[in-house]
């Protein structure tokens, strides 16, 4: 029995002394808040890539309400560009904008 349980920590550790995937992303930062007037999250990766929103209730009409949203994320592309795109989305629907960055230049 001691030979198995040996046989099992050796193969767990050479498991762990593998390589890591270098393309996997880890979070770095996490954070997020929900109550009845909204909410608020925002997270950042280990590969440049970050996203924050923010959703706040809104009244539309006397007999309405919904949650108009603010937020921005930015990644980077497999060509080297860093996008960052801001929105809000209300009732007048999403309307992002988009910035591109060229790195290095």
């Amino acid at each position: 029995m001691q030979k198995i349980v040996l046989i099992a920590f050796a193969l767990v550790a050479i498991a762990a002394a593998a390589p890591q995937d270098p393309n996997q992303a880890y979070i770095l930062k996490q954070d997020s808040e929900v109550n009845p007037d909204g909410y608020h999250f925002e997270f950042e990766t280990s590969d440049g890539t970050s996203r924050q929103e923010q959703g706040t209730l809104k009244q539309i009409s006397e007999d309405h309400q919904g949650i108009e949203v603010q937020g921005t994320y930015k990644y980077t592309a497999p060509d080297g560009l860093v996008y960052t795109v801001t929105y809000i989305a209300n009732e007048n629907g999403f309307q992002p904008q988009e910035h591109i960055e060229h790195p290095g230049q």
